[in-house]
């Protein structure tokens, strides 16, 4: 009876054994840099890092914008005083005074003789 005990000790011992190394396996391989979730972990961290650099060019770039547009809406309220000062100077002055009408043209025929014509 022991030596049947021993031998199914051994035998378990032996398949926990190959369990333990096909685990081992497979774990190197889930966890390679080449083809595993390695590789996607560092794929995904290149870019997370390329993502990081776009999105600080695009704050700098709104940022830019942001102060030109403030500076374009100051110089448009600065304009529009101006014109409604030149609005209101407007009313000030007197009204221009009638011109007047130019003589009508004559409406009946016009004969007239040129120069180089006449022989």
């Amino acid at each position: 009876m022991e030596l049947v005990a021993d031998i199914l000790l051994v035998a378990g011992a032996l398949g926990a054994g190959l369990y333990c190394f096909v685990l081992s396996r497979r774990l190197t391989r889930f966890t390679d840099l080449e083809n595993g979730v390695g590789a996607a972990v560092a794929v995904l961290s290149s870019q997370v890092t390329d993502l990081q650099n776009a999105l600080e060019n695009a704050q700098k770039t709104a940022s830019h914008s942001s102060d030109s547009l403030e500076d374009l809406t100051r110089r448009a309220e600065e304009s529009a005083k101006r014109l409604e000062l030149m609005v209101a100077s407007m009313h000030d002055l007197p009204a221009a005074p009638a011109q007047p009408v130019p003589p009508a043209p004559p409406t009946g025929p016009v004969f007239s003789r040129h120069a180089g014509d006449a022989r």
